[in-house]
């Protein structure tokens, strides 16, 4: 009973995934965009989650759709826009992205049919975000400190250019 509630949350949540997909490409208030993106990006998780891939469920929860869309959304209002129900306008090139995205599916569809899908017998280890958060505090302590620093200096960076970029104005 546990494998149907599975099968039909999985479709549910891919029907989600591709109807707001189409809704971030489709819409013309980039606001709502973001928005649909946030959507998209929770929903993905979602599949996470059936996939019992916690600690990546709440990476995607975190990175994508806060981080990512708050951005976005940032970036949206920042810019000069006079009015923004129109902000996102279709181009000439939307009928061959059309044909090139068919083409792409045809294709995606065509491998995934001949394909030998196997499938593995082991059980999924229980409490996976302790077990990275142990091995990222403990073994892999250093790498990470690296990167907060990295991360840290392309925010100072970042900062730097923007004042600079500020004070020539």
């Amino acid at each position: 009973m546990d494998n149907i509630f599975s099968i039909a949350a999985f479709y549910l949540l891919g029907l989600v995934i591709l109807g707001s997909a189409i809704l971030v490409v489709m819409l013309k208030n980039l606001v709502h965009c973001v928005l649909w993106l946030a959507v998209t990006f929770i929903a993905v998780a979602g599949l996470y989650m059936l996939l019992d891939a916690d600690f990546l469920a709440m990476v995607q929860i975190l990175v994508y759709a806060g981080a990512v869309c708050i951005m976005m959304v940032f970036a949206v209002m920042l810019t000069q826009r006079k009015d923004m129900k129109s902000s996102s306008l279709f181009n000439a090139q939307f009928r061959s992205a059309g044909l090139v995205a068919f083409l792409t599916a045809a294709l995606s569809a065509y491998l995934a049919m001949r394909t030998a899908w196997t499938s593995t017998v082991m059980p999924v280890p229980p409490r996976t975000a302790e077990a990275i958060a142990t091995l990222m505090l403990t073994k892999y302590v250093v790498p990470f400190e690296v990167a907060a620093l990295l991360l840290l200096v392309a925010l100072i960076g970042a900062i730097i250019l923007a004042k600079e970029v500020k004070a020539d104005d």
